[in-house]
């Protein structure tokens, strides 16, 4: 009798609908909260990237990308950003050469070889340490080296070397975690052919994340193009159209944006928040281009 009562008494067991039915509410609350969280990130995005659209339209013409600011005051109207694209695009295609192979070699170096040795904690800590230099410190050391040190003029060359400094880091981290992800199984496939360990790198570790690697790139890309600080104390700044970025001061959009909006003219503030619109605009074409050149790329090596 005391066992039957003692049964009597315990709550039944919890239903299949029940548990269900709470699972989905849990479910429904969490994804309305990334919802949430999403739309909170995307509101600071969106009212920047309109903003510089309403302001920078206007004088978004064809005069813009063909004229220079040579002999134009800031009150005047006209002028363009012609010399400060063809800087901003060679200083960062010399900056993508010199940091690209250089981080992508030192990424495959700490996956690959270094494992847990002594020089690849050391190199691993130096990335890091140079993931958090601000880029003004970068200027100051290409300016106080390259330029007072060795004599070298203001050019472009040397702006690009600053923006090496800081997209080395930042391109070696997002590498060595692509790497990373690669499966092992790949690696070991390959050794048990036969296949020695730097072609194996080559033909089967490299193109597995080749994707994940452009996109990195970019994101350096995007960065470093976008730096003000390192090149007014690198390339100077000029009015004029220099295609030569090994003499002579160079020009650039960031460069363009800070000496327009300097000005308290109202055609200057319009040039400056154009330049905003290209440079959002260049970056925007460039991520569009690696992604698609990435994309044929994977799909030819399978």
């Amino acid at each position: 009798m005391t066992t039957v009562s003692a049964r009597k008494g315990t709550p039944p067991p919890p239903s299949l609908s029940s548990i269900s039915l709470g699972r989905k509410v849990k479910d429904r609350g969490v994804q309305a909260l990334v919802y949430l969280a999403f739309a909170l990130a995307v509101i600071p995005l969106v009212s920047v990237l309109w903003t510089v659209v309403v302001n920078g339209i206007e004088r978004l013409d064809a005069s813009f990308f063909q004229y220079s600011m040579n002999a134009v005051s800031g009150s005047d109207v006209g002028g363009g950003a012609y010399h400060a694209i063809i800087g901003t695009l060679m200083q960062v295609a010399i900056c993508s050469l010199i940091a690209v192979p250089l981080s992508i070699m030192t990424a495959i170096y700490l996956v690959e070889y270094a494992g847990n040795g002594r020089l690849g904690k050391i190199i691993s800590f130096t990335v890091d340490v140079m993931m958090g230099i601000p880029s003004i410190v970068a200027g100051l050391f290409v300016l106080a080296l390259w330029l007072l040190t060795l004599g070298f003029d203001y050019s472009g060359f040397a702006g690009a070397l600053a923006l090496t400094i800081l997209m080395i880091p930042t391109v070696t981290r997002s590498a060595e975690e692509m790497l990373k992800l690669v499966p092992n199984d790949l690696r070991e496939a390959s050794y048990a052919l036969g296949v020695p360990r730097w072609r194996t790198i080559c033909s089967v570790v490299l193109p597995t994340a080749l994707t994940g690697m452009v996109t990195g790139v970019m994101l350096a890309v995007a960065r470093v193009m976008g730096e003000t600080a390192p090149l007014l104390l690198t390339i100077f700044f000029t009015k004029a159209i220099n295609n030569d970025p090994f003499n002579g001061p160079q020009a650039s959009l960031p460069t363009f944006i800070w000496e327009q909006a300097a000005d308290p003219s109202q055609n200057s503030i319009d040039r400056a928040w154009t330049g905003a619109l290209v440079l959002i605009g260049i970056i925007m074409l460039l991520n569009l281009v690696a992604r698609l050149i990435a994309r044929r790329a994977a799909a030819k090596s399978r």
